[in-house]
């Protein structure tokens, strides 16, 4: 089972990866789905626009 830590750690890695190659101007969405696609790539199970 991760710890908190790793699983922040892995998030910000993945949100600095996406970032980086896609910069800025695009819609939410592009990053959303970049973003799933990288969390995945490390291990995490990633559930999109889930109601509260």
């Amino acid at each position: 089972m991760m710890l908190h830590q790793e699983i922040t750690s892995k998030i910000i890695a993945a949100f600095y990866k996406v970032y980086n190659n896609l910069g800025y101007g695009f819609l939410e969405k592009v990053y959303e789905n970049a973003l799933v696609i990288e969390l995945n790539k490390v291990g995490l199970t990633v559930r999109q626009q889930v109601p509260i």
